[in-house]
């Protein structure tokens, strides 16, 4: 088990007052803010947790590459199930994009307690064969995340440094070993046209995973929280249903 503390728990919200918890986990380059419109959307289903992690707000800021591995992620999301799961209440662990790979990092390192269900969006279950980023000089990785950050679309971004740290620690990552041993309930949704993790990982996820049923959203790219608001709201709302 992995320790809860150093976590600046402040750095989350919570968001509707359904009867179930998501404890929803951010990509690489997001924030918690990449979660809001599905989580507007269902806000009447489930009380959303949505944290910054480490990097992002408020949240702590890590000295270097050492604290942005995704053992250092899964101990910020132990860190929020203790502060706002209560003991014995169902909930459900929910990744997007780098959030995917904190879910199953948590799960391997048996970080905490255990969901009812997870819900995965964009991810991979091989960042050692994702193609984020190309770049190793920090320069030009710096540059690329610029670019990419744009790309997406996103709002509001992490800090570009803990970007470059994360990805520097994260990207030889492979948890594909390890999913024959998760058999929780799992809806993995992802976009056909997903650049960054390509369609055949979200395969990957679904034939490794014990329990595992994949929706393919044919014009989805990597960004569908966003992009395919609706289309992942009432997926997610159909599992979090069959889980109570």
């Amino acid at each position: 088990m992995l320790s809860a503390g150093g976590y600046r728990a402040s750095d989350v919200v919570e968001l509707g007052d359904g009867p179930l918890r998501v404890v929803a986990l951010h990509g690489i380059q997001g924030t918690r803010d990449s979660w809001m419109p599905v989580a507007r959307r269902l806000s009447d289903a489930a009380r959303w947790v949505l944290p910054n992690l480490r990097g992002r707000g408020t949240a702590l800021r890590g000295q270097g590459v050492a604290d942005y591995t995704l053992e250092q992620y899964a101990e910020d999301a132990h860190a929020v199930v203790a502060r706002h799961v209560p003991p014995g209440m169902p909930w459900v662990l929910a990744g997007w994009s780098m959030g995917v790979s904190v879910t199953l990092e948590y799960l391997i390192r048996n970080a905490g307690p255990r969901p009812a269900g997870l819900l995965l969006l964009s991810g991979t279950p091989a960042l050692c064969e994702a193609s984020w980023f190309k770049a190793s000089e920090p320069a030009a990785l710096l540059a690329e995340i610029t670019v990419r950050e744009q790309a997406l679309g996103l709002r509001v971004a992490a800090d570009r440094e803990a970007v470059a740290a994360t990805w520097t620690a994260i990207r030889g990552t492979d948890q594909r070993a390890h999913l024959k041993d998760i058999d929780i309930p799992t809806r993995v949704i992802h976009g056909r046209q997903d650049g960054d993790s390509p369609w055949s990982h979200a395969q990957q996820l679904v034939s490794g995973l014990a329990n595992a049923r994949l929706l393919t959203l044919e014009d989805g790219g990597h960004g569908i929280p966003s992009s395919h608001t609706e289309r992942v709201a009432e997926a997610a709302r159909v599992f979090f249903t069959e889980l109570q």
